[in-house]
């Protein structure tokens, strides 16, 4: 793995943790060729069952490396690092966004991507795009307001504001909130639970759900009918354990 990011992998879980902590974890197209690697590995890997993306230091991700966007044209297909955010929304398995410390701008589309944002009281939140003169490009129009909602949503893009943990829980942006230095702690019990249930359920829940993203319940109901994937492997053995119980 790229030493921009690191990989670790324990019973299930896989835990990516961006790498570059004098820079805040800000993201560069290393640290997108490095995620992209990654997550290429991990979506058809029957063995993972949670995905995790965290940053180290003092903070999550402090967004897009602007120093090296000021360095001149780039030879990276523009569509390569939308993809790559893309593709992390796009895995089979449940994903979780830990974040402590800042989540700005680019480093908070990479967040939304995760089906869930887990962060402790010390995590900020901020779209600065237009501070820059920027327009997102990597999903914040799209996924901000599907999480919290249109208005909240534009205040935060058109003002650049930051919001703090309390505030970006009572809106919906954090889906768990830990007290500062307990994010390890919220982090393991949730992940253990997501562990716990079927991966087959899990994987196939979440494909249903993005497929119908959209539909009319009808609609929704028709595919999920007909898209239905089966019981789980192991069905039998999970109910058995239950009746001894």
């Amino acid at each position: 793995m790229s030493e921009r990011l690191l990989r670790t992998d324990s019973n299930g879980l896989c835990t990516l943790t961006l790498n570059r902590p004098d820079k805040l974890n800000a993201l560069d197209t290393e640290s997108f060729e490095a995620l992209d690697i990654a997550l290429s590995s991990i979506e058809n890997d029957a063995t993972i069952g949670c995905v995790v993306i965290r940053g180290e230091g003092k903070a999550f991700c402090a967004g897009a490396d602007l120093k090296a966007m000021s360095g001149g044209p780039s030879n990276i297909v523009p569509s390569f690092k939308p993809g790559v955010i893309e593709r992390l929304a796009r895995l089979p398995q449940p994903t979780i966004a830990a974040v402590h410390g800042m989540c700005l701008t680019g480093g908070l589309e990479l967040a939304l991507a995760a089906d869930f944002i887990v962060a402790d009281a010390t995590a900020r939140f901020a779209d600065t795009h237009g501070k820059w003169g920027l327009v997102g490009a990597w999903g914040i129009s799209q996924r901000l307001p599907r999480k919290i909602g249109a208005s909240a949503a534009k205040r935060m893009m058109f003002t650049a504001r930051i919001v703090d943990a309390a505030e970006a829980h009572t809106l919906g942006l954090i889906d768990l909130l830990a007290a500062s230095g307990e994010l390890s702690t919220v982090l393991g019990q949730f992940t253990d639970e997501i562990l716990a249930n079927s991966r087959h359920t899990n994987m196939a829940t979440k494909r249903l759900m993005r497929e119908t993203d959209g539909m009319s319940l009808a609609e929704g109901l028709a595919h999920e009918h007909y898209r239905y994937p089966g019981l789980a492997p192991d069905y039998r053995d999970r109910i058995a354990q239950f009746s001894k119980s």
